[in-house]
Parts: C-alpha cells; sequence; structure tokens
C-alpha cells in the first residue's frame, strides 16, 4: 500500500514537471555530494590530514564511478593558519557554507568531529544596538570601562534594525596582515588577542549580569560564550532535518593528556590561565553528552578511545591503528548514506525530467525578485489570451531584462488562460544556452518533443529523428496536438545563445504560423547575431514585437529599496543621492542589479572614498573584478576565474579546487608563509571567492554534475576581454583544463619549486619537490567493482577536445579524441549524435592542414550514416571506412 502511494506521489510530480508548472516541483536530483566537516582549529589536525590525502580521493572515486556523483568536502579549516581573520566573517561564511551542502548534497552532509575541545569563542561579528547599549549600561553600572567596546564596535544605522559591527583588526592595528614584516605583524596580532579577551569578559559578564536580571533569554547570554564549532553543530545537526540521512559524528576521547606539555595539551583541550577551562569544558559536555545524542541516532555516532603518546599527543605510527580504523569507518559511513540517497532518488532518474526541472527553477529563480514591467506583461496577457497565430518575439540589449520576463509569463500564464475558461495549459520552458541540451537547436527540439509527448502521446516519446530535415518537421507536427482544454505555450528565452551549428540562427526550424490552441513567446538581441533580422523577415506583423526596455529611473530606484528592505538595509540619504545618480546614467537591470549588490554593503558609517559606484555595466562588472582580487588575491581569483570562463560547459567546484590546487603559481603565492601537509588549495580560499560573486556565478547541471557558469552574458565578455588579453594565458588555461581531464596528474605526483622564501623561513635546501595533488584519474569510462555497469566519464569526453583544440595541442586531438576508436565509441554511447558531430565540426573550422579537414568530414559523414546503431559503432565504422584507407592515415588510426 505504502508502495502504491509512493508511486503516485513521483507519478504527480512527473505529471507536474512535465506540464511545466513553476510550484509545487521537487528540488533538482543533485549531482553532487558535498560534506562540511566540523571540528576545532587544532585538536583534529591528523585525521583531517588522514581523510584529506586518503580517504576523500578514494570517496570522490567511489561516488563518480558508482553513481556518476561529484564528491566535494568543505574543511573551513583545514590548510588555514589563523582562527581571527581580519574581517570577522569566517563563522559567518562557515553557516552559510553548511546551508550550501544541506541544499546540495546527495545523502550526507555534515559530519562533526567532538572531541575534548570546545574551541575558538570569537567575539559576536555584529550586536544588536540596543542590545549592546544595554551591555555597556549594565558594564558602566558596574563600574567598568567601556571605551574598549566603543572603539570596535560601530553603529551601522543602515541595518534594519540597526546593528552594532565588529571593525576589521586591520583597521585599527594596521599591521595584522602585514606578513612582510612579521616582527610588527606579531607585535599587532598579539595586540588583538589581548583585546578581544578583554572585550570577551566584558560582554560575558555583562550577558550574565542581564540574564539574571531577567533582561535577557538564556540563548541570548548563551550567544556570548559560544564556539564556533557549537554554533556550526546547532545549524548541521541540532536544527537540521532528517538527521539520520545527512549528519554524522566522531567522539574522540585522549586518556591521559600530559597537562605538564601545555603547549601541547592546549591542541586537544581548553587551556585558560595555564590550567583547564572549566567554563568551556563544560559547555562542550552539555552539547556533545547530552543535546547531539538527543538529535542523532546512535547509528551515527562513533566514538574512539586513545592514548595520550609522546610530546604531540597523537603519533601517526603509535595511532595506526586507530588512524586506519577512523578513516575505514569513515569511508564506510559516507558510502553507505550515499547509496541509501541514491536509492531514495532512483526514481527521479529521467533525462527529459531532470532537464526540464532545471529550467522551471531557474525560471523559478528569476521571477522571485522581479518588480513592475507592467505594459510588457500586458501585452503578453493579451497575446496568450488572443486568437493570434503568430509567435511574440520580445526584443532588446543585453541585461535588458528579457529573462525576467519570460520567466514571469511563465509564472503568470496559467492565471491569465484559466480566468475565463477551465483548461490544463502545458508550458515548454527553456532558457537556452543554460545547459547542454538546450544549447544546440538538434538536443534542444529533441527535447521540447519528448515533453510534449508526454503531455499529449507519450507513445511518441523518444521518436524524434536525428536527420535535421526531418526533425524540423517532426517539432512542428507535434505542435500541432495541441487542444482547446491542453493548449500549448512554449517559451524560449535568449535565442542568440543557441549554437550556430545546424543553421540554428537561419531559423529554417522556427515556425513563423502556429496551429491553433499554440502560443510561442521568444527573446532575443538585436546586434547580438543575425536572428532578429531574420526574424523580422518570418514574422512581418510589427504589433507581434515588444520591444523592452530599460526599466527607467523611477522603477529602478524603487527596486533598489525593495531589494534592500528585504535584505534588511537601508542607504543614508548621501547614499541614496549616489544611487539615484548613477541610476541617472543607466537603468538596465543587470546595472541595477550590479548597483544594488554594491550599496548593500555600505554601512552607514562607510567613508566617501568607499562609496563610489559605476557609470556603466561594463565599468560595474570590472569594480567587482577589481573588489574581489584585491580581497583575495589577485593571482588566485583571476586564475580561478579563469578556469570558469575558459570552460565549455562550466567548471564545477571540485574541478576548480583540483585545478588550482595542480597551478602552482597560484600555490607558490598562497603558501608564500607556510608549507602545507598536502599541497592542495585550502577550501576556505575557493568558497571565499564565491561569497563574494553571488549571483553573478550560476548553478547548472552538465554532464552529469553540477557546474558553475557566468550567469550573464557580459560576465562572460568581461571575464574574457579582462583575463584572456594574454593570449598566452588563454592557451595555458587551456592546455591546464585539457592536463586535468586527460588525468595526466591522477594519481602522479607533481613536481614543483620551493620558492626563496620559503627556502630562507623553512630551512628547505632542494630547489625541487614531489607532491601529489590528489586529483582523479580520468578514464574514458568507468566499471562498476563487478564489472557488471559501466559509466562514461562524461565531463572527460565533453571538455577534452574543446580545450586539446584551443590549446593548439591538435596532433593529441586527433590521436586522443576525434581518431581514437575509444574516445569515440565512449563518446557516441553517452552523447546525442549532435554532440560528438559538434567536435568534428569545432576541429574543422579551426584546424588549417586540408587533408586533416578532408579526414575529419569523411569520419562525421560515416557518423552520421552510423546514428541509428550506436550499439554497432566498429561494424559501421569499419563498413563505411575500410575502403578508403588507403590514402586517409588518420583514418586508418582511427579503424
Amino acid at each position: 500500500m505504502a508502495t502504491d502511494k509512493a508511486d503516485k506521489v513521483v507519478a504527480e510530480k512527473f505529471d507536474r514537471v512535465f506540464a511545466g508548472f513553476l510550484d509545487g516541483i521537487p528540488s533538482p536530483m543533485s549531482k553532487l555530494v558535498r560534506v562540511f566537516t566540523s571540528s576545532t582549529f587544532t585538536d583534529t589536525t591528523t585525521e583531517r590530514n588522514s581523510l584529506m590525502e586518503e580517504v576523500y580521493p578514494a570517496l570522490k572515486e567511489y561516488c563518480r564511478e558508482t553513481h556518476g556523483l561529484d564528491f566535494q568536502v568543505v574543511d573551513m579549516r583545514w590548510g588555514v593558519r589563523d582562527e581571527a581573520t581580519d574581517d570577522h566573517m569566517t563563522t559567518q561564511l562557515c553557516m552559510n557554507e553548511i546551508g550550501n551542502c544541506q541544499r546540495l548534497s546527495m545523502g550526507p552532509s555534515f559530519v562533526a568531529f567532538l572531541c575534548q575541545k570546545y574551541g575558538y569563542r570569537p567575539l559576536p561579528s555584529e550586536i544588536l544596538s540596543t542590545e549592546l547599549d544595554l551591555l555597556k549600561k549594565t558594564l558602566r553600572d558596574a563600574r567598568e570601562d567601556v571605551t574598549l567596546l566603543e572603539t570596535w564596535y560601530i553603529e551601522d544605522a543602515n541595518a534594519v534594525p540597526s546593528l552594532c559591527i565588529l571593525q576589521p583588526i586591520s583597521s585599527i592595528l594596521v599591521n595584522f596582515n602585514n606578513k612582510r614584516i612579521p616582527k610588527l605583524q606579531e607585535q599587532d596580532a598579539s595586540a588583538w588577542w589581548e583585546t578581544e579577551g578583554k572585550m570577551q569578559k566584558l560582554l560575558r559578564k555583562a550577558a550574565r549580569i542581564c540574564y539574571e536580571k531577567g533582561r535577557f533569554t538564556h540563548e541570548q547570554m548563551h550567544n556570548y560564550f559560544m564556539s564556533v564549532t557549537e554554533r556550526e553543530v546547532i545549524n548541521g545537526i541540532l536544527k537540521a532535518k532528517h538527521q539520520k540521512e545527512h549528519c554524522l559524528c566522531y567522539v574522540r576521547h585522549i586518556n591521559n593528556i600530559n597537562m605538564n606539555q601545555l603547549r601541547s595539551a592546549s591542541r586537544f583541550v581548553d587551556i585558560a590561565q595555564n590550567q583547564v577551562d572549566v567554563e568551556a569544558q563544560k559547555l562542550l559536555s552539555n552539547l556533545r553528552d547530552e543535546r547531539v545524542p538527543s538529535k542523532l541516532d546512535v547509528v551515527n555516532i562513533k566514538r574512539f578511545t586513545i592514548e595520550w603518546a609522546g610530546r604531540d599527543g597523537i603519533d601517526v605510527q603509535f595511532h595506526a591503528d586507530y588512524l586506519r580504523q577512523f578513516c575505514a569507518d569513515f569511508y564506510k559511513n559516507i558510502t553507505q548514506m550515499v547509496d541509501s540517497a541514491m536509492e531514495k532518488h532512483a526514481k527521479y532518474r529521467d533525462r527529459a525530467f531532470t532537464e526540464i526541472l532545471q529550467h522551471l527553477h531557474n525560471g523559478q529563480m528569476v521571477s522571485s525578485a522581479f518588480y513592475g514591467r507592467d505594459t510588457e506583461l500586458a501585452i503578453a496577457q493579451n497575446y496568450i489570451r488572443s486568437s493570434s497565430n503568430l509567435p511574440l518575439v520580445c526584443y532588446g540589449e543585453n541585461g535588458c531584462g528579457k529573462t525576467s520576463i519570460i520567466a514571469m509569463i511563465a509564472t503568470m500564464l496559467r492565471e491569465w488562460l484559466c480566468k475565463e475558461r477551465k483548461c490544463k495549459p502545458v508550458v515548454v520552458l527553456r532558457f537556452l544556452g543554460t545547459s547542454p541540451e538546450s544549447s544546440s537547436i538538434t538536443q534542444l527540439l529533441i527535447s521540447v518533443c519528448d515533453q510534449i509527448a508526454y503531455n499529449y502521446d507519450p507513445e511518441l516519446r523518444g521518436q524524434a529523428p536525428a536527420e535535421l530535415s526531418k526533425l524540423f518537421s517532426h517539432f512542428k507536427r507535434m505542435t500541432m496536438l495541441a487542444t482547446g482544454d491542453q493548449p500549448l505555450v512554449i517559451l524560449f528565452d535568449s535565442l542568440d545563445l543557441l549554437s550556430k551549428v545546424d543553421g540554428a540562427h537561419e531559423l529554417l526550424w522556427f515556425p513563423p504560423t502556429l496551429p491553433p490552441n499554440v502560443k510561442l513567446v521568444i527573446s532575443t538581441t538585436p546586434g547580438a547575431s543575425n536572428i532578429f533580422k531574420t526574424m523580422k523577415r518570418l514574422v512581418e506583423v510589427e504589433e507581434q514585437y515588444v520591444q523592452v526596455p530599460s526599466l527607467g529611473q523611477e522603477l529602478a530606484l524603487t527596486v533598489v529599496s525593495e531589494w534592500l528592505k528585504t535584505a534588511g538595509r537601508t542607504l543614508s540619504q548621501r547614499q541614496w543621492e549616489l544611487v539615484t545618480k548613477a541610476l541617472s546614467k543607466s537603468t538596465l537591470p543587470i546595472f541595477v542589479k550590479l548597483v544594488y549588490a554594491t550599496v548593500r554593503r555600505w554601512k552607514s558609517y562607510s567613508r566617501a572614498q568607499d562609496t563610489l559606484l559605476s557609470q556603466s555595466v561594463h565599468e560595474a562588472i570590472h569594480a567587482l573584478f577589481d573588489r574581489t582580487e584585491s580581497q583575495h588575491g589577485k593571482l588566485l581569483v583571476s586564475h580561478a576565474l579563469s578556469y570558469i570562463t575558459a570552460a565549455r560547459s562550466g567548471i564545477s567546484d571540485s574541478e576548480v579546487e583540483d585545478l588550482i590546487s595542480l597551478d602552482d603559481k597560484v600555490l607558490d603565492d598562497v603558501y608564500q608563509y607556510h608549507l602545507p601537509p598536502v599541497r592542495r588549495i585550502p577550501p576556505l580560499l575557493w568558497s571565499r571567492i564565491r561569497a563574494d560573486l553571488p549571483g553573478y556565478l550560476s548553478e547548472r547541471a552538465a554532464d552529469g554534475v553540477i557546474v558553475l557558469n557566468w550567469y550573464h552574458q557580459q560576465f562572460r565578455e568581461a571575464a574574457i576581454e579582462r583575463y584572456f588579453k594574454n593570449l598566452n594565458h588563454l592557451q595555458m588555461t587551456h592546455s591546464s583544463i585539457a592536463d586535468y581531464f586527460l588525468g595526466i596528474w591522477g594519481g602522479v605526483p607533481k613536481p614543483f619549486q620551493y620558492t626563496e622564501m620559503q627556502k630562507q623561513r623553512f630551512g628547505v635546501v632542494e630547489n625541487e619537490g614531489l607532491a601529489d595533488r590528489k586529483v582523479p584519474k580520468q578514464p574514458n569510462m568507468f566499471h562498476s567493482k563487478d564489472g557488471s555497469e559501466v559509466r562514461y566519464n562524461t565531463r572527460k569526453l565533453n571538455e577534452l577536445p574543446y580545450h586539446l583544440l584551443r590549446a593548439g595541442r591538435h596532433e593529441e586531438l586527433l590521436s586522443k579524441c576525434l581518431f581514437c576508436f575509444e574516445f569515440l565509441h565512449a563518446k557516441v554511447r553517452s552523447f546525442p549524435l549532435q554532440a560528438v558531430l559538434s567536435d568534428y565540426e569545432d576541429a574543422t573550422s579551426l584546424l588549417t592542414d586540408n587533408n586533416t579537414k578532408k579526414q575529419l568530414g569523411l569520419v562525421a559523414d560515416a557518423l552520421r550514416l552510423s546514428a541509428r546503431h550506436p550499439y554497432m559503432l566498429a561494424f559501421e565504422l569499419v563498413g563505411r571506412l575500410l575502403p578508403l584507407i588507403a590514402e586517409n592515415d588518420r583514418v586508418k588510426m582511427l579503424l
């Protein structure tokens, strides 16, 4: 009975998604296992290094080979040296990352290591102004000096309600970040720890008094005593849903901690005034022994007891058995959670379902921040409800808000259509260029025909022909299935982002007139391609064109004001004047969004030189890049964003981390001042960059994983202009990505040079070292352990030819991809034919050798003719190409 009910729920969800509803639909099925590991800064360093070296690479391999999932770990303390960060933002960043893991992860999302140390208890980075006033009054009544609090906490009236913000350390102790002069840096670091300690005492004393007098709740008071680790556990376990499926906790107890070696002991237990910090231990015990077990099933908590060893407490040799067992348990627990999550989601594994769902969620997201545009929506409403048999064309310059209007039409049209008559519209929504299946006309139409068939005649699913002219006719025939009770509305956003392959831009596929009960709304940018000109010839009625203007100053100001209100922010009078002035230059929605993103960060006390606004979209994007580079390091940011910009379909978070971990220029910069236990980029660094680019990098599904790509074309163009002016850097970027997908460094130590600074600081004698970067191997296909199942490495198969071609590595492109049977066979089995052919077309358009181009054409023609029998590719190719091998050396190599 329960199974029937579950099947019914699944069927209803499928029906809703295929009908194009934007509400009441499931979350997209994740392609990602993303686990946040929570620990104190020092007490599990050995364990976390073991995981980084041994377990994470194995889990990455398991997830990829068994389930086609990407595996990522967010360890915000690994590879990071200082607990205190200048801007006090690490705690908030950790909370955001926990939220990301819970939102994105398939199965496990949070692992806590709770041992005998409660950990770092930072000052709150912000306090409600009314609360701090009460605390300061309480302290004054107790004859305490509050000057320190008044120096370090400054009121920000732009927050609603207003907050007092803990100032960046270097704004007062100017050498706190000065790594070039270690002596001055040490002085300021030591001054900060002393200052922080004094402020903590004051705030805790005041909070305790306020609680005793009934002015504070226990929770308000506890906020001033809480460690970062407890805050993480509250969000990651105590407040989480379905903890049994997503959370794990490892508890390690060390017997006989040697308190005579305070320095070593302080890594494992909280020390205050040279003795155990009783207050911290009490808080830890309450969390570890009571609150976590009350929420987490006993099978989700693993306990270990070990003995103190030698001077350091934990010794890799002495504790080898424990570390081996710990790693084995960790691997087993995570894989079991992933397996059961995949089993639970197996019902939703349908390629068309996944594709449609992605576009519906995109529509949901885009329309959620929509304001105004009444004129354009009224025109759309009249069109949708009319008997017109012509398409409606929305046009306007890049960034004018066409995508938002398309998303809003998709959201509203059921209400419009069903107001006067009962009907069940089918909505086909595609944001073109946002997924591989919406980027080429062949794959787009096959996917759209599949969705239409599901709703009108399920027997026609999977029947779309691959041959172009037949596919175009099939698409037009499918639209004729619409009825008065079940009208069909097709929405295609950004026609210009379709690949030009197969004459997509000539619009031979486009229906200039529509059957009854069908509506087609598209958006395009005049000047971005020839599409608009061609469209004008196909649809000659002027009323069918809706120009989308920029917002206009009044609406733009309202939008910024509403967004600020939603974020709990406002601006001072002077700052509003600056916004008004900037919006007199441009009111394109993309510019308005960039203005909002800038002013949202402004404090009421921000100095004039820190409240400058750009005057154009182009300038604003470069200002954003400038700010991100100065905050996180020019080399790291420019290389990370180069990889994203150069990729064919985008790059996943773990691929960004892998590529940077192979990039010695960046690692030399990051590790100027210390030597890492594993030569990889600390995950915290990439997380911080991503957090500073919200809304500009979008997450999309491609090749079975979640990849990052620029949300808007203008960001891509600005990144190309900024980072690829130097053509050598462009070629090197493509070459690095090609090396990665060739698997050159998978399980192979990569050489690196020690820098002069490292040699001086750490007494390194050698010039060169070798380090395994823990990046994955890249076979063309993965086999399950028993060999019964084959899974294709679609990331490699899609990206590798593209990068070898653009890296100028043409011989490898030909021998390892285009004339390599193993590669070709894997690609034909795992991709639509058009995706395979586009590699040959791409190479033909960029290579100069005519003989090679001729042979590429021969293989492409043979593939077209073999399309019906991909499982018999070897026979088909031999039959068609064998007579040609005498004069075609490369074709011979393929066979």
